[in-house]
């Protein structure tokens, strides 16, 4: 009994490790919001970043917030590549970070371990 009990365990967690790293999930979208001819969204760190996607106007000035709720050392760091971007994100407490919307197309950022992934998509 013990032996099938630790069978599925085991079946389990390699499922949900697979499932984790190589599943494929939905990612949720948001539009920004325009104001003033600004764009602004904020996005919440907490186990990965909510939302994942951000969409941008091309050519309008944009801001993304970042709130850290996550203590963990991976997430304290947000780096977009494309845009030469690698920061501190302080824990509960908002940080911005402007983005260049001159060119349309999409842009990744990840934290600092390049374990938790998000897109920012300018069009």
């Amino acid at each position: 009994m013990d032996k099938i009990l630790v069978t599925i365990v085991a079946g389990l967690l390699v499922g949900f490790i697979v499932w984790w790293f190589f599943g494929k999930h939905t990612a949720k979208e948001v539009a920004a919001d325009i104001t003033d001819n600004r764009q602004d969204v904020n996005v919440i760190v907490n186990g990965g970043y909510t939302p994942s996607t951000v969409i941008l106007k091309r050519g309008v000035p944009a801001q993304i917030t970042f709130n850290r709720k996550d203590p963990s050392s991976c997430l304290e760091q947000v780096v977009f590549e494309d845009f030469g971007i690698n920061e501190f994100l302080p824990q509960n407490k908002d940080h911005v970070i402007d983005i260049d919307t001159s060119k349309s197309g999409e842009y990744d950022y990840a934290c600092g371990m390049n374990m938790f992934h998000g897109k920012v998509i300018v069009k």
